[in-house]
């Protein structure tokens, strides 16, 4: 049995497999869909009344609170704003 990645951290091991950026990508689409449903719980928000407050349908809300899907920033905003939440984005 290899020891390569023994005491090495799980994001060292997915960079030396080369599947991070992917990773991290999915982990952040997962925990934003998440809270987002989260949200929605607390406020009471069916996912038909999201659809109509973003004129929508319900199965775009569907996607929107899939994580395997890709969704535009501009309808997270938004879904954001409905539940009194802000969506923010940075660089590092």
């Amino acid at each position: 049995m290899s020891r390569k990645h023994l005491g090495s951290s799980i994001d060292d091991f997915l960079k030396d497999e080369g599947i991070f950026e992917e990773a991290q990508a999915e982990a952040v689409k997962e925990v934003i869909a998440w809270q987002l449903a989260e949200a929605m719980r607390e406020k009471k928000i069916s996912k038909n009344k999201m659809a109509a407050l973003l004129k929508t349908s319900r199965t775009q809300v569907d996607r929107l609170l899939d994580p395997k899907n890709d969704i535009t920033l501009s309808i997270l905003q938004r879904a954001a704003a409905i539940v009194g939440r802000r969506l923010t984005i940075e660089l590092r």
